[in-house]
């Protein structure tokens, strides 16, 4: 049966099709279509990207891919040939405007629209001319008139070549800064898109602001656990000048810059996550010893040193140096996994770029961005030596930071401890450590300061532990496992989605555990979602490469929210508090 709304989209289409054919010719005139690719030539098996342009005439619009209203015809991209297919797809962001056929805004397109996205091409394709035949459906309108449907064919030329042959660039300003990580309808362009920032900029404007972006990434919480581990190492090297601490600095700086340039390339080329060597369980046992290596030296069983000879060359430099540089290794590696908006940007900046040269400097100056504030760290850990009595003292102190090395490593191997046992490790070590600086280690106990601040350091930690340990109620959305055939049910039935992705070895997912999903109103809230929690611990496994590549992760942790229509409305990444969940929440249509 007919709606009002049916019978009146028809009444304006005959008028339009009669009234607008002799002028427009069929609305041939009426939208432009031209398409692009970056390559002419391309080797089997590659991912292309591609991009179609619609010019829509003025005082008319297309419809949106998706226009609100059942009885519109969707603006579409498609293509139906063999060895090729469309893996990703990226629509603009539309507007909503009001029309007379419609008793709700309608979403359209109006002037120059530019819809992005990603072609498969199968390994088996045979060398030679390919032509790319993509389809776009369209249907355009004015305020009152629609015209009928239209499918225009873009033809795009392409030849498959031999995988030893050198690809030349086209088009480079137009697909230069496109992300195409989402495989979701949404905007292209945003004011704080930190990609069109970079890519507006000259490469020294950009280094500087990518500088400023790793300041920026130690006010999220990722970093935490790097303060007192840079404290308490630096705080161990009571030997030596101020600027002998200024040239260790430098060298932890570097040591976690270059870690953190290596994985942010890799990972950005590969299209791995971000971070994804703390899966890796030869790599969590390799962190954990050398944290455990670095406490030894602090109980004063050995330290690091550099070769007599390196030594005479650096002006007498004492042990420690290596120490340093392998410390600031292990410190990039740590860092990795907390991912947040300035750092989702760059990777995917870098990925676009395609270049490794250029994405190892902006990881490194990122990294020296990050990496600076330790440098402080290290100086002013350097003034304990200034303190009375500073042979003993130091001794005593050594051993505290040692315990908080041996208590890292115990962290970092969690994810390998069974997770009944693992619950208790950390705070039960965190106990057992401050019995013994109470009871067993006498050291420096006739410096009356020192030892009423180890008596309450100790009581403090001894307290967290039992904080940590004691049983509470855990508070929490509704939570479901994440399964294709329920998400698609979810789909179908219009309800809007959160999914949060996860790991063991993330700290900012287990802050948001903690502060954020454990809040009252969050819960209350998330109740008008189907709510999915995704485990992305081992995400080498089969299972949760299927998920990362449908969703497109990066890193841990990533916040998914669907609305109602099926499509992402929001990503977050990074720890967020409550308050603005709350906000984000109800942006959800």
């Amino acid at each position: 049966m007919f709606t009002k709304k049916t019978l009146l989209l028809l009444l304006f289409t005959v008028i339009g099709f009669t009234n607008q054919n002799a002028q427009f010719g069929f609305d041939q005139n009426l939208v432009e279509v031209k398409g692009f690719i970056p390559f002419e030539k391309i080797h089997a098996g590659s991912e292309l990207k591609f991009a179609v342009r619609l010019d829509v005439a003025e005082s008319w619009h297309i419809n949106s891919n998706k226009p609100n209203d059942e009885f519109l015809i969707p603006t579409e991209v498609k293509i139906d040939q063999q060895n090729i297919a469309i893996s990703k797809i990226v629509f603009p962001s539309a507007e909503e405007l009001e029309f007379s056929f419609s008793d709700k805004p309608v979403s359209v397109y109006e002037g120059e629209v530019t819809i992005y996205g990603l072609l498969k091409i199968a390994e088996s394709q045979a060398e030679g001319e390919f032509p790319i035949r993509l389809t776009v459906t369209y249907q355009a309108c004015n305020d009152a008139t629609c015209m009928p449907p239209t499918d225009v064919e873009v033809i795009l030329p392409l030849e498959i070549v031999n995988k030893s042959e050198p690809l030349n660039e086209i088009n480079q300003g137009m697909f230069s800064s496109v992300d195409l990580s989402y495989s979701v309808q949404e905007s292209m362009s945003e004011d704080d898109n930190l990609q069109s920032q970079l890519e507006e900029s000259g490469l020294l404007l950009s280094l500087i602001l990518v500088f400023f972006g790793g300041l920026a990434l130690n006010l999220t919480p990722c970093v935490y656990p790097l303060i007192p581990i840079t404290i308490g190492y630096f705080g161990g090297q009571s030997e030596g000048s101020t600027g002998r601490l200024f040239i260790l600095g430098i060298l932890y700086v570097l040591g976690m810059a270059l870690t953190y340039s290596v994985v942010g390339v890799v990972t950005s080329l590969s299209g791995a996550v971000f971070g994804t060597l703390l899966q890796n369980p030869i790599v969590i046992i390799a962190i954990a010893l050398i944290f455990f290596a670095l406490s030894l030296s602090m109980f004063g069983l050995y330290e690091f040193k550099l070769p007599d000879s390196l030594v005479a060359k650096a002006g007498g430099a004492k042990s420690g140096t290596a120490g340093a540089f392998l410390m600031g290794l292990t410190m990039g590696i740590v860092a990795a996994p907390c991912i947040g908006p300035i750092l989702l940007g760059l990777v995917t900046y870098v990925t676009a770029k395609g270049d490794p040269y250029f994405g190892f400097i902006m990881f490194f100056v990122l990294a020296l961005g990050l990496g600076f504030p330790y440098l402080l760290l290290a100086l002013f850990s350097g003034k304990i030596k200034n303190l009375p009595r500073a042979g003993f003292w130091m001794e005593a102190i050594k051993h505290i930071f040692g315990f908080l090395l041996i208590g890292m490593a115990l962290y970092f191997l969690g994810p390998l401890i069974p997770k009944e046992i693992n619950y208790y490790v950390v705070p039960v070590f965190m106990i057992g450590s401050s019995i013994y600086l109470v009871f067993i280690d006498k050291l420096a106990n006739d410096v009356k300061g020192f030892r009423i601040f180890k008596n309450i350091f100790s009581v403090l930690v001894i307290a967290t532990a039992v904080y940590m340990i004691w049983p509470v109620e855990e508070k929490s959305p509704d939570w479901q496992y994440y399964s294709e055939e329920s998400y698609q049910e979810a789909l179908n039935a219009n309800e809007k989605i959160l999914i949060d992705f996860y790991a063991d070895w993330c700290i900012p997912c287990k802050e948001l555990d903690a502060l954020t999903f454990s809040d009252q109103r969050v819960i209350d809230k998330s109740k008008e979602f189907v709510t999915f929690k995704v485990d992305m611990t081992k995400t080498m496994s089969d299972e949760t490469e299927i998920i990362r590549n449908k969703f497109s992760i990066i890193g841990m942790p990533t916040l998914i929210l669907v609305n109602s229509k099926g499509n992402e409305q929001k990503r977050l990444t990074g720890f967020i508090s409550a308050d603005e969940f709350l906000d984000v929440l109800s942006q959800i249509e």
